[in-house]
């Protein structure tokens, strides 16, 4: 059975990965705030921007972490198209999640449901990602801590939907998005902890892109659009203060027309 280090660069890679999951739970929670504050399309579109930024924070955290792992005896490449259906399946499930909090009457039925959908959705989205993996050798799992990782993941989930109903004063977002981050982190190397290979030594060459070839370039993408689109976030003014910018407006307006 060939070695797994799941820490190939030290700490750089658990380090960075807690980070960006940190980021997009930040940015996702301060969006449902905002978005649970606004109205039609608006409400629609910071749902959206909330979902988006929650995804790509669970999936950057998630192979920011796998540029990290490595199995002795062999390489490892990863299977493009199967990767990129992961990122879809981290969106469209946190997506799900997310509309169905932000515009369910029910919050409490629309909480567990939407917890328990956008977390089996988050466990699949890692274990997709796993099975995008190629090496020389076979992958197997322990199953408890299979099991011990979807739980992990429903919690989590169902505590960032919860945080994005109940948690609005930017400190409060703050601690909430380091708890969720390392809730992130937890399910990751929990199911990171249940892989087990069995390395079959080859000559052939492995199908797929290397994870510098392929996963870091998309990984900076990613992580640049959560920090671009956290600027925006910070910089839009929120409701309550578009609310008291018109309401100063108004008296000077009224003394004008006098």
């Amino acid at each position: 059975m060939g070695h797994l280090d799941h820490a190939t660069f030290g700490w750089l890679t658990p380090v960075l990965s807690y980070v960006m999951a940190c980021i997009g739970a930040a940015l996702g929670l301060r969006c449902t705030v905002r978005a649970l504050g606004a109205t039609g399309r608006s409400r629609r579109n910071w749902l959206i921007t909330a979902a988006s930024a929650i995804g790509t924070g669970i999936w950057t955290m998630h192979f920011v972490a796998m540029l990290g792992f490595g199995v002795s005896g062999t390489d490892i490449r990863y299977d493009v198209p199967l990767t990129i259906v992961s990122l879809l399946v981290a969106m469209i499930v946190v997506w799900a999640g997310v509309f169905a909090v932000g515009y369910s009457r029910d919050r409490t039925r629309a909480l567990f449901l939407g917890g328990l959908t956008t977390g089996i959705g988050v466990a699949s989205m890692h274990y997709l990602g796993m099975a995008a993996v190629r090496l020389h050798g076979h992958v197997s799992y322990d199953p408890a801590l299979v099991a011990l990782s979807v739980l992990i993941a429903v919690v989590a989930a169902t505590a960032a939907l919860w945080a994005g109903l109940n948690i609005k004063s930017p400190i409060a977002v703050t601690v909430a998005s380091l708890i969720m981050g390392a809730a992130v982190a937890s399910m990751h190397y929990t199911a990171m902890f249940a892989v087990r290979v069995h390395v079959t030594p080859s000559g052939h060459a492995l199908p797929g892109a290397t994870a510098m070839q392929f996963i870091f370039p998309l990984a900076v993408g990613l992580g640049s659009y959560l920090f671009l689109t956290s600027a925006f976030v910070a910089l839009s003014p929120t409701t309550g203060e578009r609310e008291a910018s018109a309401s100063a407006q108004r008296p000077v307006e009224s003394a004008a027309a006098h």
